[in-house]
């Protein structure tokens, strides 16, 4: 067997996705998920081939039995959602702040050589200049971006005062198979496709020009494993995104074009902590971890929309 992982969070949507890699190159693999989020059936099709431990990362000994004999950390827990976070601040912040302290500090201790730290553009805010480099001087704008910002500078204190090796990915906009379209907090495409297979209008916050970087998660799923092994990446902040961004009309035209639907979307005010425009410079990801995006924004919706159709 090979080393042993912790996923925290590998019920969810891309920890699901990141546990499947791992296993089919033949890693160990442990998950921690409370299910709040997550789903069991993400991980029906590894059933008997992880180890899976029901309980929150706000929880200690929990967190503590989770990271015993564990190489490396991919820390995917989290409750991510900008909306959610303005609505509850406090219950976000003990998630994805407290939360993350007790997982590097029980990853500390019990000797782990690296966490992967699921870090967020919403760091950023809005900026004027486009692409979006970790040079820039984040700017968050909701409870959650706030969240995610504190996560990766409690990183890079863990690696340079205790020597636990971190690597921070701020992820941009990920979408692809499993992503829960029933919560209200869902990604924009898993709300889109799901509307769309249902024959109703879909819905957009704001005049739908606001533009994003969506990345498929394949191409986040290689980033996390790249990021476990790159060596000489530890205590840094890298983004992980394709380098493009659409406006979410434009997404929508192409996503009733792979589907053969002509619906004229509902519009709603805009929500607050919604950032304008998202764009990644992946320079600096691809210096230091050796990351390139794998799949296109065309091919990743044609597979989600497959998904879906399978799926819904």
């Amino acid at each position: 067997m090979g080393n042993l992982y912790l996923v925290t969070g590998g019920a969810g949507f891309i920890g699901s996705h990141i546990a499947t890699a791992l296993v089919n190159r033949g890693d160990q693999v442990r998950i921690l998920d409370n299910l709040l989020t997550g789903h069991r059936s993400n991980l029906a099709h590894l059933e008997g081939k992880i180890e899976f431990i029901e309980g929150s990362i706000c929880d200690v000994e929990v967190t503590r039995q989770a990271v015993e004999g564990v190489k490396i950390v991919f820390h995917e827990a989290a409750i991510p959602s900008v909306p959610r976070s303005v609505v509850e601040p406090r219950f976000t912040h003990e998630a994805n702040v407290e939360g993350t302290f007790n997982v590097l500090l029980a990853a500390k201790e019990a000797g782990v050589k690296r966490l992967v730290f699921a870090a967020s553009s919403s760091a950023y805010g809005d900026t004027e200049v486009l692409p979006k480099h970790v040079e820039m001087y984040p700017n968050p704008l909701s409870p959650y971006a706030a969240q995610k910002l504190f996560g990766e500078f409690y990183c890079q204190v863990f690696s340079k005062v205790y020597g636990l090796e971190t690597v921070a990915l701020r992820y941009f906009n990920v979408f692809g198979p499993r992503q829960d379209p029933s919560s209200p907090y869902s990604g924009v495409i898993s709300k889109f496709v799901t509307s769309l297979l249902a024959n109703e209008p879909p819905l957009i916050f704001g005049d739908g020009e606001q533009t994003r970087d969506f990345t498929y998660v394949d191409n986040v799923v290689s980033a996390n494993l790249l990021a476990a092994e790159a060596p000489n990446a530890s205590g840094s902040v890298v983004n992980v995104g394709v380098g493009d961004r659409i406006s979410l009309n434009q997404l929508l035209a192409e996503l009733q074009k792979i589907l053969g639907t002509n619906l004229t979307p509902n519009y709603a005010e805009l929500r607050a902590g919604d950032v304008r425009d998202s764009q990644a410079d992946i320079l600096l990801t691809e210096k230091l971890i050796g990351y390139k995006p794998l799949v296109s924004l065309a091919e990743g919706l044609r597979q989600t929309v497959e998904w879906y159709k399978q799926n819904q």
